[in-house]
């Protein structure tokens, strides 16, 4: 993971698309939105490893044919919108692929266990003291 500064631009490819919404006298002249697909199967840049992990944490981002598909249309720029799309993939490829850390499992203090007894105690008598009490106790 550590090797993974960005992905080469071979990897993807980056397509103009019309933007949708309401637009002014460029809404039909020009295509701002960018659409960046990535062949996750087709990568040459990860190991098997790697691509199954990425398969499993972006399945609900992945098409049929095994694409990532990203789209942005934040900005009127084209070239911004391609940057952003171009950092969103690294973004979300990084993100896959972080190992999350082990949890080490603690033993609870003497004075917690103490605490946690005490409290019981108080609440097993609070309980005790609500029922009915009965003809010879």
């Amino acid at each position: 993971m550590a090797r993974m500064a960005f992905i080469p631009q071979s990897e993807y490819t980056l397509h103009g698309v019309r933007s949708s919404g309401p637009g002014g006298q460029n809404v039909n002249k020009v295509s701002t939105k960018v659409e960046l697909r990535w062949p996750l199967g087709a990568s040459r840049f990860f190991t098997d490893e790697e691509k199954e992990r990425l398969r499993i944490k972006l399945k609900n981002r992945l098409t049929a044919r095994d694409e990532l598909v990203i789209t942005a249309d934040n900005t009127r720029s084209q070239a911004q919108n391609r940057a952003l799309a171009v950092e969103r993939l690294h973004d979300l490829v990084r993100a896959a692929l972080a190992v999350p850390k082990k949890r080490r499992p603690t033993k609870p203090t003497a004075a917690m266990r103490e605490r946690r007894l005490r409290q019981k105690k108080i609440t097993s008598e609070r309980k005790r003291r609500r029922r009915t009490v009965e003809p010879g106790e």
